[in-house]
């Protein structure tokens, strides 16, 4: 990674464009995942759907990705291949898009129960994603690299869950990884201080275990080393005049499934429309 690439006004409203196909194929996604759907099929889905709101889809050949999501399911933490397993009740599945418009990537990521869940991973669905608003929170003028990536690491260990340290959050941009590299786990007052103009992507990976990872044969799927549940949610957040402003939404998502939140409220300078 080069240098920290600060975006005009102008350029993260084109960012949000970006971010806001991802948000709202995720949405499309969110009813169509049940248990006997393939990974595949969701995937042709995604790729149609992004294609015809005039973008690429931004993950396909990158870095000779073969496909249009990661699909990580279970004990996959992220760059799960999608595949012809069809999912089954009481799966999890994270899925994770890009799309790429009018220069500017959006890349962000969710977190799907398939059926009825186990309480045990519900909880641990709600704490990751708990612990990524605590993250959004603590990207704000003043701070550092470090503080948002303590936020993230107090609220899930505190739970007993497991920080993956590998992988991490990042710029984006008009690449789809800029710096500055986000660890979900840190020292306050460490790092990088925020600057206004920044655009990240967020990205807290939590396992229900060990934050031990390892990678299949394939080159790209991540695994949980004891083989527990991982969760991974992630949005696309700017710094504009010192606080955090979303630029992607789970309201799609939420639409879809019929879920009323209030979540996103405090990062949003004007109200969303859907």
């Amino acid at each position: 990674m080069s240098g920290i690439i600060l975006k005009t006004e102008e350029e993260i409203e084109l960012m949000r464009e970006s971010a806001l196909i991802v948000s709202k194929t995720l949405g499309m996604l969110a009813s169509e995942i049940k248990p006997g759907v393939t990974t595949l099929t969701l995937d042709a889905l995604a790729h149609d759907f992004i294609k015809d709101h005039y973008a690429e889809p931004g993950f396909l050949g990158l870095y000779d990705f073969p496909n249009t999501l990661c699909m990580s399911p279970n004990s996959q933490v992220v760059h799960g291949i999608p595949n012809h397993t069809p999912l089954a009740e009481g799966d999890i599945i994270s899925i994770d898009c890009g799309a790429y418009k009018n220069g500017f990537y959006g890349d962000h990521a969710y977190t799907f129960s398939v059926g009825e869940i186990s309480a045990k991973t519900e909880k641990l669905l709600r704490i990751t994603k708990e612990s990524l608003y605590k993250g959004i929170e603590a990207f704000k003028r003043g701070n550092r690299i470090g503080d948002l990536g303590y936020a993230i690491q107090y609220h899930c260990e505190n739970e007993g869950y497991g920080v993956v340290r590998e992988l991490v959050g990042h710029g984006l941009g008009r690449t789809m990884h800029e710096a500055p590299e986000v660890p979900n786990y840190g020292k306050r007052g460490r790092g990088k201080q925020f600057l206004d103009g920044m655009v990240l992507a967020i990205e807290p990976m939590i396992n229900m275990g060990t934050h031990r990872i390892k990678q299949l044969k394939d080159g790209w799927t991540i695994l949980t080393a004891d083989g527990k549940p991982s969760a991974h949610f992630e949005h696309n957040v700017a710094l504009i005049d010192g606080k955090p402003e979303l630029l992607s939404t789970f309201e799609y998502i939420y639409k879809a499934l019929g879920i009323s939140s209030d979540e996103e409220v405090a990062f949003r300078s004007q109200p969303l429309v859907l």
